[in-house]
């Protein structure tokens, strides 16, 4: 493990500026076909000294290295810098050239935000996520189990009659739809219904079917990291290095994933704020989130109203995390995040408009 260790390269985009315009030539680089200019990497190994390389000056520094080194460099680099395909949903397209808002509707009794607001009631359920919708958020994330830390597991049967009904009403009002499931014969049932995207907690390695589901499908689909999906989200994780450690089990999720036969430009990457991690880790991996741009897929950041929020704040309770979650938000949009899960679609879409407006107006100035 040592010798793998050694071999390991990170990449993390910093130095992020405004505006490439005045810059030298190949003095800045756009990160992943977003909004966002870098002009610089932070190279990490594992065990080893951090270093910064200018991006003009990343081929002489690669020509320097050993050739594994190299090739792992130019992989992550290209992978870094490549736009993300957008994403087909249904008659809807998801483009990751600015952030986009998935929003969460729950059908649960027991969810740690809205547990209760929505059961038995899909045409209620339906008609707020279509509002939500209208709001300006780009997908709905219809969940009909909760996954908050002492949560007991649903039935798939009852999870299927709380989610369809309402799936089947989103669609037919057009909107995008994803639904946040562990299960297979829930991921088929929705699919069926008109879902568009599967969001699993447990990256497809809690039900043994669900990848074969995900493939036989070719829906897009988002992983998430936690430290041991087949038992249950919230597990301790024990990191070396929380960063480095999730994105090395996301790096291996991800190549299981698309070995079974899933596109990997259908696949997004959630690290998992929350789940099965300290408040150090949650920080560690929102300060660090530009490193996962190193997957080459979409990168989605979803910390609204979590504890993370609390810990920070004098234990405000969950419906008293607006301002941590627009925080959380934004500074996972400002590290390239291009999908923001949050419960307050209005406040946080208003936001991201205001820091796109920011954006623009830079890239045009004098």
């Amino acid at each position: 493990m040592a010798a793998r260790d050694a071999a390991l390269m990170y990449l993390r985009p910093v130095r992020f500026v405004d505006t490439p315009v005045g810059l030298p030539d190949g003095g800045a680089l756009r990160l992943a076909g977003g909004m966002l200019w870098f002009a610089a990497y932070e190279v990490r190994e594992r065990g080893g000294a951090r270093s910064v390389v200018p991006v003009e000056a990343f081929e002489p520094w690669v020509a320097s290295l050993s050739p594994a080194k190299a090739e792992r460099a130019r992989l992550l680099h290209r992978r870094i810098t490549s736009p993300r395909t957008p994403l087909m949903l249904g008659d809807r397209v998801l483009r990751f050239d600015q952030p986009q808002v998935m929003v969460i509707l729950n059908v649960t009794p027991d969810s740690f935000s809205d547990g209760g607001r929505h059961v038995d009631d899909p045409a209620g359920a339906a008609a707020v996520g279509v509002a939500m919708a209208a709001a300006g958020a780009a997908l709905i994330d219809l969940g009909g189990e909760s996954t908050r830390p002492g949560a007991a597991t649903v039935w798939e049967g009852d999870e299927i009659a709380r989610v369809v009904p309402v799936v089947e009403r989103l669609a037919a009002a057009g909107v995008a739809i994803s639904v946040d499931t562990r299960k297979a014969a829930v991921m088929a049932a929705t699919l069926a219904a008109g879902a568009h995207l599967v969001n699993d907690v447990a990256a497809l390695a809690y039900d043994p079917r669900a990848l074969d589901v995900v493939a036989a499908s070719g829906c897009p689909v988002v992983l998430m990291h936690s430290p041991a999906p087949a038992q249950g989200p919230h597990g301790c994780g024990g990191y070396r290095d929380p960063l480095l450690d999730v994105f090395d089990w996301l790096e291996a999720r991800v190549e299981a994933v698309v070995a079974a036969g899933v596109d990997r430009a259908k696949i997004v990457v959630d690290p998992g704020i929350g789940f099965g991690k300290a408040l150090s880790d949650n920080l560690a991996l929102v300060n660090g989130l530009a490193l996962f741009h190193g997957l080459g897929c979409p990168v989605m950041l979803g910390a609204s109203r979590k504890r993370i929020i609390g810990a920070l704040s004098n234990e405000a309770p969950a419906d008293q995390r607006l301002g941590g979650s627009v925080a959380l938000a934004l500074a996972g949009v400002e590290r390239g995040a291009q999908i923001v899960r949050v419960h307050d679609v209005a406040e946080t879409v208003q936001a991201i408009r205001v820091w796109r407006g920011l954006r623009d107006a830079a890239l045009v100035a004098p």
